[in-house]
């Protein structure tokens, strides 16, 4: 079989306002970054047809460091949708460069069910990403030009400053830093750091603004540190909302781009779902709801961290309600949860397999908590077997779970039409029920924190040390308890433990730091030892990537 940038380059990709008219975008709402990629004005959202179409998302059992391939079962997914005659647009995150050159290559989907073009996708895009960390990096710049300006001017400190500086490249020699050394001219010495693009608290903000105004608003209302009589201090306190802004304008409207099969899809935003809330935006999923029936749209990693966020923080304030869940499993995922070592995972082994269920039926269970009707995917590999595949069928049967096997990666949309009709008709027939929320808004943020942590992660106890309590005061100072919470932990593991595969049991949640994102309106818990700025492997993927006559290779 081709490689993936192989199959991409062999589709012929239709003008971006030819896909537009497809879903009846009007012509003048289209703004072309070239031939095949476009922005569509937020405007155009109408929240009438919003609540008329109907919502799917695409989750995952815990994965292996491959993945388990959510993104090519969600473009699979509208391909199906569309190939059996559904109105169907698939919305999802923008790739960062981090991983894209670190671990994972691309993430532009895979084999037959790809976004496109899926080598400018993957790499600068329209610039959301550079627009992003441009107005991170602007605001510490005015905030340390402010604190030198008025160095020594009573009142005009700060005690403690919370806000870094972001980049979009796995860089672990930028975790910790110092600033302003050498001459006093060169800024005020700062011991501070990086963390990655994905999850700064403006990526954040830009998936869950409602508009320009709300953006706007919230970048006001970023919270950068506190003064010396414990007042925070916001990004309004400097005067600089309308400029950061500014140089967000263009990067707030969902990007449309095309599939291999020439659909639509909307690729908007990117923030990470094991130290951000890892859904893409609010309005590119209202821009998707708003020009087609059904709307494909996925959350990061497994249920236990994109699933919950996008349930408890994305659909609680964007008031959306899915109408089913479908959750992602493989046979080496699931062979690796069953206590199969990683080397052995794509070898045949019905016990190891069986095993591994409980995985797969943890995060079933903790999706019917939120009311969700749960169907199964099975992202088929070329060495899956069919003993194993009637197995896991078998095993959903009597779990009162639907189930079908994805051949998107091989076939494209015809290699999705059996899950195409297990949701239609479970929508059909059998939809979920109203969003049940894990915790209320007037839970206290450690309530919040605590009823994640033992409910959907299956925790007997949850630890904040001393940083943590600080700011769990501070927060109730600030009159900020009914914010949502985001627990930023591995994504390899129910447990803070990356190695604890399968159902973690009898575990403490320890939670090291809390981080107020006052802008974004959620509070990030840090459990164990996550890092927000990742490192890079022993290989990374840039070693495969090259520019030979003219053509990107090693993208996937």
């Amino acid at each position: 079989m081709k490689s993936d940038i192989e199959i991409a380059r062999s589709i012929e990709l239709k003008k971006i306002k030819k896909i537009a008219e497809s879903i009846d975008i009007p012509a003048e709402g289209v703004m072309n970054y070239g031939k095949y990629i476009a922005k569509i004005p937020e405007e155009l959202i109408d929240e009438k047809k919003v609540n008329l179409s109907n919502l799917i998302l695409v989750t995952a059992i815990t994965p292996t460091k491959a993945g388990i391939g959510k993104t090519t079962v969600s473009i699979g997914l509208a391909l199906g949708l569309n190939k059996i005659g559904k109105k169907a647009i698939v919305a999802l995150r923008e790739p960062s460069l981090g991983p894209c050159f670190g671990m994972k290559g691309g993430a532009a989907g895979g084999g037959y069910a790809q976004v496109l073009p899926m080598e400018n996708i993957n790499l600068h895009f329209t610039g959301d990403f550079h627009a992003v960390t441009s107005a991170h990096n602007m605001i510490t710049a005015l905030l340390d030009n402010y604190l030198y300006q008025n160095l020594g001017v009573c009142g005009m400190g700060l005690k403690e400053i919370l806000w870094k500086r972001v980049l979009d490249v796995n860089d672990r020699g930028l975790r910790k830093i110092v600033t302003g050394l050498g001459a006093s001219t060169n800024g005020i010495t700062t011991e501070t750091g990086f963390d990655i693009t994905p999850a700064s608290e403006i990526m954040a903000i830009l998936c869950l603004s409602k508009d320009i105004n709300d953006l706007k608003r919230r970048v006001g209302e970023i919270l950068l540190g506190f003064d010396f009589d414990n007042k925070p201090f916001k990004v309004k306190n400097l005067g600089i909302e309308g400029a950061i802004t500014v140089l967000l304008k263009d990067a707030i409207h969902p990007n449309l781009v095309q599939t291999t099969e020439n659909t639509a899809a909307f690729i908007h935003g990117g923030p990470f779902a094991n130290i951000a809330h890892g859904c893409n935006s609010t309005l590119a999923t209202k821009m998707a709801m708003t020009f087609a029936d059904y709307v494909v749209t996925e959350a990061g990693f497994a249920a236990d961290l994109g699933a919950e966020k996008f349930f408890n923080i994305k659909c609680r304030k964007a008031g959306l309600n899915p109408k089913l869940t479908v959750i992602v499993a493989t046979a080496q995922g699931l062979k690796m949860h069953g206590g199969v070592s990683v080397e052995d995972i794509k070898k045949p082994n019905v016990e190891g397999l069986v095993k591994g269920f409980a995985n797969l039926d943890k995060h079933i269970e903790n999706l019917k908590k939120f009311g969700q009707k749960v169907v199964v995917a099975f992202n088929r590999f070329a060495e899956d077997t069919n003993e194993e595949i009637d197995l896991l069928k078998e095993h959903c049967k009597e779990i009162g779970a639907g189930f079908a096997v994805n051949n998107a990666f091989a076939q494209g949309g015809k290699g999705a039409v059996e899950l195409a009709r297990l949701v239609t008709e479970t929508i059909a027939n059998n939809p979920s029920e109203k969003l049940k929320f894990t915790y209320e808004d007037s839970d206290p943020i450690r309530t919040k924190v605590e009823k994640i942590a033992l409910n959907i992660y299956g925790a007997d106890t949850v630890v904040f040390n001393e940083r943590a309590e600080k700011i769990l005061k501070l927060a109730q100072n600030m009159n900020i308890e009914h914010f949502p919470v985001c627990i930023a932990k591995t994504q390899y593991s129910f447990s803070a433990d990356p190695k604890a595969y399968g159902v973690a049991k009898g575990f403490k949640l320890k939670i090291n730091d809390i981080v107020i994102n006052n802008g974004a309106e959620f509070i990030v818990a840090i459990a164990g030892e996550i890092m927000r700025m990742p490192g890079l492997p022993k290989n990374p993927q840039a070693m495969n990537i090259d520019i030979v006559n003219g053509f990107i290779e090693g993208l996937s």
